[in-house]
């Protein structure tokens, strides 16, 4: 049953600070590869996190280390929040050998498979499948592992999605879906991409699927925490997918360039105004979880790791041309 903010749960303060320190993490490097791209340092596109970052940290704080997920082409977020190393992701988005694909991927291909990070992928819905075949994996080896697959709000329109979640729903597999409905698919509005009786609720695209399904403020780390927590955990215990609607907003453009000309300045500052970088640290100094003091020592330390990050790339090598065709394939070897 679909239903918005009704999850609770008590969460440690210093889960609390965590998620917050990665919050901090994912804009700090965002912004910085934002400017660096820019000023002409990064090559290629860059597709941009800002706004979401309360999705990816609440979703991968519920996680277990050995849990997979997959990820989009606006995946930095995800990367981060999974605990990737911020200076093998700057370097991967400079090109360099140093990055975690060997400067062969770039913005939208990171990967780290011993993370369980099964990669980035440029094609809408494209990770979906590979997330249901980790599921299918831990189901087979009897692992209580999930898959959880990140996706935009124009992937339940795919095939990839329906056959994903059609097969997990009938061998109940444990599957967690989320939705990352930042109200646009490229400079396409919702309304424009799905049937009217989905628009106030994305989840019924899971109801065929017999996924569970909820619906949360994206823009609240601890709505979309305890959401992702009780899904994953019913997932864990054999209950099947499940389907998580985030509903959230990209503060930047599809991608550096973009114009946003399909947006009205009404609409970005009434989002704005709920910016989760702006309102978590008021939430926990409020509480009392966090004081001033220790809020401006977290921004500092997560500056000083990003300028870091930006330098490893900056004096890391090019890819040598020699290595062009090496990582291709992958060789079985005769004793296997």
């Amino acid at each position: 049953m679909s239903s918005k903010n009704r999850h609770q749960r008590d969460i440690d303060d210093t889960v609390r600070i965590d998620m917050l320190r990665t919050m901090l993490r994912i804009r700090e490097f965002e912004t910085e590869m934002r400017h660096k791209f820019a000023d002409g340092e990064v090559p290629g596109f860059l597709h941009l996190y800002i706004g979401q970052e309360a999705v990816a940290t609440g979703v991968c704080q519920a996680l277990d280390e050995d849990d997979y997920l997959t990820s989009t082409h606006r995946g930095h977020g995800h990367c981060v929040a999974r605990g990737l190393d911020t200076k093998k992701m700057a370097a991967e988005l400079y090109g360099r050998e140093t990055g975690y694909c060997n400067g062969k991927g770039g913005s939208m291909h990171i990967a780290d498979v011993t993370a369980g990070m099964l990669g980035a992928n440029g094609i809408v819905a494209g990770g979906i499948p590979i997330a249901t075949g980790a599921a299918l994996s831990a189901k087979m080896r009897g692992t209580d592992q999930v898959a959880v697959p990140f996706f935009g709000d124009g992937a339940p329109s795919q095939g990839a999605f329906h056959e994903s979640f059609n097969f997990a729903g009938t061998r109940e597999l444990p599957l967690v879906g989320i939705i990352e409905n930042n109200q646009y698919g490229e400079m396409s509005g919702i309304e424009e991409q799905h049937p009217e009786a989905t628009l106030d609720d994305m989840t019924l695209y899971g109801e065929p699927y017999e996924a569970d399904r909820y619906q949360v403020d994206g823009m609240d780390v601890e709505a979309v925490y305890a959401a992702a927590a009780e899904a994953i955990e019913n997932a864990r215990g054999g209950g099947g997918p499940a389907l998580i609607e985030c509903l959230t907003y990209r503060f930047v453009g599809h991608h550096e360039g973009d114009s946003k000309f399909y947006r009205s300045d009404e609409e970005e500052a009434e989002w704005e105004a709920r910016d989760p970088i702006d309102r978590y640290p008021e939430q926990l100094m409020d509480e009392g979880v966090l004081t001033e003091d220790e809020f401006v020592e977290i921004q500092a330390d997560i500056e000083q790791e990003i300028e870091d990050a930006v330098e490893f790339a900056r004096e890391s090598p090019f890819p040598d041309p020699s290595a062009a065709y090496e990582g291709l394939y992958s060789y079985q070897s005769e004793q296997a």
